[in-house]
């Protein structure tokens, strides 16, 4: 049997004409494994998830082209991310609130505050 040979372009690896044949895939051992995943920060866990959203993951992925895992990894960081970000933005007014209340107690008269803010009858 005589097959064409593919040049070895980026283009060839990114479309799937090379690198997705499963003769030459094997499954690395497990120190490698970890060694990967130690590297890149990764944990394995177990979730139960409904059918239908991994399916609808799968699709989603399938028009990106890439695995559902990752991009359900993906969708989890920018989760995590933004939550983190409305949480940094109210603490800090928060904190900003807090400041602005102590500045209006000092600023009143010596006597005067009943120690929350407003003047004493």
């Amino acid at each position: 049997m005589n097959t064409p040979k593919i040049e070895g372009t980026p283009e060839a690896w990114e479309d799937g004409q090379l690198g997705r044949d499963e003769a030459h895939a094997k499954i690395a051992p497990k120190e490698l494994a970890q060694q990967i995943d130690d590297g890149l920060g990764l944990q394995m866990i177990s979730i139960r998830l409904q059918k239908e959203l991994i399916e609808d993951y799968k699709k989603i992925a399938e028009f990106h082209g890439v695995g559902y895992q990752p991009l359900m990894r993906d969708a989890l960081k920018r989760f995590a991310d933004a939550e983190f970000k409305k949480i940094a933005i109210e603490y800090a007014n928060l904190k900003a609130s807090k400041a602005s209340e102590k500045m209006a107690d000092s600023a009143s008269p010596a006597g005067k505050s009943g120690g929350n803010g407003k003047l004493a009858a």
